[in-house]
């Protein structure tokens, strides 16, 4: 009897491990319970259990339920779940192998399923793996554009999703960075005194990225460069023609960053060439009111040099509001204004460069700008100062907003005023002959024009010899 009741302790926890044995001991299997036990679909046990895995971060166990899901009940409703559930596990795990896995297995959801409301959450999902890949400005842009054409894709698709607000913010930081990387290589050159290639990258950023943190001194950058173009003009017709871009360039500064603090050189500049300064306009200006809220927000001194050590970009800087360019990259808004005004009905334009740029090629704006500043560098002007512009001379008004001044291409050549040109320059190296000397001069030029004829041939027989040589030699060596 004693020997009985000792063991009773043992017996019970026997009974007790057994009645667990059925359900499994871990929580992966999860088998269904109560009266209708017994009708549960095997699909739906292979689907709850993949997202009880999912939920714990058994991503790996959770695919392998999907995976037999999606093999073995191709008819299943639970068909288009599990493979978005994929593509989830992938997005969760991370890493640049599981985000890359993770925006394939997007796609193919896509794919399959264009017309379910999941095709924009996957839609979404794919521009934030781009996203999550990004690296900062000054590195490789490849993941940042990739983000920007998905996260269009999605506002041109699906604009009246509730996920679009979010989408259009991230298109905002996206472009913020792909914008801040060409506006530093612009701005190198711009120090280095090369504004040609200056030129074509800042109005590339101020016509793409109207919205960018730093376009209101990418245009005052950019007058900067047509004013220096003027001061270093020899002819006068051009020299007004870079004055009257660069006023147009000025006015746009005013009118849509009023709030900028270039705003005010830019005015001073057009008070003394007697342009009239155009108003601020309302939007803008709204805008940039709204922007000020969150500056606040921005990186300190002491968080960009910890940034450092972070490979992810710093988006702070982005705008909150606007609409983002939905234009691919090859393709540029008309001008700035038709992003920051709802009627784009000012005449105000950045200069026709704005949209010589988009094509990839250097800006016709810009393209005299090489010989004219070199001039005026030789004049004590190579230093470039982004505090100190330029002075300016008068031109007639411009840039009114009421007003549309239509103004000739700065890039564009005339042959007479080059001719003319050419001819003084040949004047001042070749003064017009007053001596026998000055008319005794043509005949050594054509005696040498002469010999350097009888020169050329010998050199080409020379070559045809030794050539035929060289021929005959391998003719012999090899005879076949």
């Amino acid at each position: 009897m004693n020997r009985l009741t000792r063991q009773i302790p043992t017996l019970l926890a026997a009974a007790v491990f057994l009645s667990f044995l059925p359900t499994g001991c871990g929580s992966k299997n999860v088998v269904p319970k109560g009266p209708d036990a017994g009708n549960v679909e095997p699909d739906k046990v292979l689907y709850d259990r993949a997202l009880n895995d999912y939920e714990h971060g058994r991503y790996t166990e959770s695919r392998l339920s999907l995976q037999a899901l999606i093999n073995s009940y191709p008819d299943s409703e639970y068909l288009a779940k599990a493979k978005l559930a994929v593509a989830d596990s992938y997005y969760k795990q991370g890493g640049i192998e599981g985000l890359t896995q993770a925006v394939a297995e997007y796609k193919d959801y896509i794919t399959f399923f264009p017309f379910l409301d999941d095709a924009a959450y996957a839609q979404m999902q794919v521009g934030m793996a781009h996203y999550r890949m990004m690296e900062k400005a000054d590195r490789d842009s490849t993941q940042a554009g990739l983000a920007e054409q998905e996260f269009q894709t999605f506002l041109l698709k699906y604009p009246k999703s509730n996920l679009a607000p979010e989408a259009a913010q991230r298109l905002r930081e996206v472009q913020e960075i792909l914008a801040a990387g060409d506006f530093d290589v612009a701005r190198f050159y711009y120090l280095k005194g090369d504004y040609r290639a200056s030129g074509a990258r800042l109005t590339e950023v101020i016509g793409r990225y109207p919205l960018f943190s730093e376009a209101d001194r990418a245009t005052w950058m950019l007058g900067d460069i047509y004013r220096r173009a003027a001061r270093g003009s020899k002819n006068e017709q051009e020299r007004a023609r870079w004055r009257a871009a660069s006023d147009l360039v000025y006015a746009s500064l005013v009118k849509n960053y009023p709030l900028s603090p270039f705003a005010a050189d830019a005015k001073r500049q057009l008070t003394e060439d007697g342009v009239k300064i155009p108003p601020p306009d309302p939007q803008a200006l709204a805008r940039a009111q709204y922007e000020e809220k969150f500056a606040n927000d921005h990186p300190s001194m002491l968080h960009r040099a910890l940034g450092i050590v972070k490979s992810s970009p710093d988006v702070s800087a982005a705008a909150r509001t606007g609409e983002p360019d939905l234009n691919p990259p090859g393709e540029m808004n008309g001008s700035q204004q038709d992003v920051l005004q709802a009627n784009g009905s000012s005449s105000v334009a950045v200069g026709s460069a704005a949209n010589a740029s988009s094509s990839g090629e250097t800006a016709t704006a810009t393209a005299e700008t090489v010989p004219a500043t070199e001039s005026s560098s030789n004049s004590g002007g190579a230093t470039i100062s982004e505090v100190d512009p330029p002075t300016a001379t008068t031109v007639g008004a411009a840039a009114s907003g009421n007003t549309a001044v239509s103004i000739p291409d700065p890039g564009a050549k005339h042959p007479q005023t080059e001719t003319d040109i050419n001819a003084a320059e040949e004047l001042k190296m070749n003064p017009p002959a007053t001596s026998k000397k000055a008319v005794s001069q043509p005949k050594p030029a054509s005696t040498s024009k002469s010999k350097s004829k009888k020169q050329k041939t010998p050199k080409a027989d020379k070559k045809t010899e030794s050539t035929s040589k060289k021929k005959k030699g391998l003719h012999k060596i090899l005879p076949f």
